[in-house]
């Protein structure tokens, strides 16, 4: 902490880097963050007006593996990212992911791309993706693909 005589006190969670809202400074790290507290669901697709039952789960796999970490060069399939992934009757998708971490600057973005790549499929309609924080990942998820790929 630094004080002069005609300063206040700050502390270096002060200086505009803190996570709790503006700081001396201007707008925090937060401010710039989407609220994930209480989770985080993105959508995309329509429902499907005569569906065929479940989507393909093969053309999933593939939808699900053509999204990449923009900081990690493996697909978020491989890097276990995607916990469970639920197709119903209907067409309907149903996603629960992770992110490597909670600060990882793509935390709004993924689930996004997620959802989007998983409507493009064919027989799939509306899709729900939604982001957790538990389990928390860890490395042990990745395939045997990506532990190669990133030589771990």
């Amino acid at each position: 902490m630094t004080q002069d005589h005609n300063s206040k006190t700050v502390a270096p969670d002060d200086a505009g880097l803190d996570n709790d809202g503006p700081g001396l400074d201007g707008p925090g790290l937060a401010d710039f963050l989407p609220d994930t507290s209480n989770g985080y669901i993105a959508k995309a697709g329509a429902a499907l007006e005569n569906p065929a039952g479940q989507a393909d789960p093969v053309a999933v796999e593939d939808a699900l593996k053509s999204v990449h970490d923009p900081e990690i060069p493996v697909n978020i399939y491989d890097l276990g990212l995607i916990y469970d992934v639920e197709r119903r009757q209907n067409g309907d998708v149903y996603v629960t992911m992770s992110l490597t971490a909670p600060g990882c600057p793509v935390a709004g973005e993924m689930p996004g791309q997620v959802a989007r790549a998983l409507a493009a499929v064919d027989g799939v309609g509306e899709v729900s993706v939604e982001l957790v924080w538990s389990p928390p990942w860890t490395p042990e998820r990745m395939s045997d693909d990506a532990r190669l790929a990133l030589d771990f």
